[in-house]
């Protein structure tokens, strides 16, 4: 008979509160280097300036320096430093493109929260609308007055439509009749 143990199955992992993604999230941009946000000017430049290089050219650049010891030494950076940046540039590339997903997610999680609030609060609104009929009720009254307010304010709350000219009106013909 064989001694086989069956894997007990692990506990679900501990979930996270916002406050306690946030606070890792700054515990871990804490303890990256070169993490700094840019303005949309340095964006547009740094991308415009990078519009100009294609990455085949510049992996076709980072050979050269591999060719001959002078070039390397005219630009200041041994090949092995150049490819090691290239390589962080690649992981690099793959943790952003993780974060963006992570952040789609939960920016998803967000919308489908806020839903859910919606639905309980329409429910609750018109249930207490219901219920508030009831003289026994009565302390539901002020509450859903306020709603009934809110939502009128709201309403109107619609930007401003800009002022519509009126058509010229057709002038008569100066023509001669005939």
């Amino acid at each position: 008979m064989s001694n086989t143990n069956p894997v007990a199955p692990s506990p679900d992992p501990v979930k996270l509160t916002p406050d306690a993604v946030i606070e890792l999230l700054r515990t871990i941009r804490s303890q990256i280097e070169d993490v700094e946000p840019l303005s949309r000017e340095q964006t547009s430049l740094v991308k415009q300036r990078l519009r100009m290089l294609p990455q085949p050219i510049v992996e076709a650049s980072i050979n050269v320096i591999g060719v001959h010891d002078n070039v390397s030494q005219a630009i200041g950076q041994p090949l092995d430093e150049v490819r090691q940046l290239q390589d962080d540039s690649i992981r690099w590339d793959a943790l952003a493109d993780e974060a963006r997903a992570f952040l789609k997610c939960i920016e998803g999680g967000v919308l489908i929260r806020h839903q859910r609030l919606a639905l309980i609060a329409m429910q609750a609104y018109q249930i207490g609308t219901q219920l508030a009929k009831d003289p026994n009720m009565a302390v539901l009254v002020p509450h859903i007055e306020e709603v009934k307010r809110l939502k009128g304010i709201s309403r109107r709350k619609k930007p401003a439509q800009a002022p519509q000219t009126p058509a010229p009106a057709n002038e008569p013909s100066t023509a001669p009749k005939a």
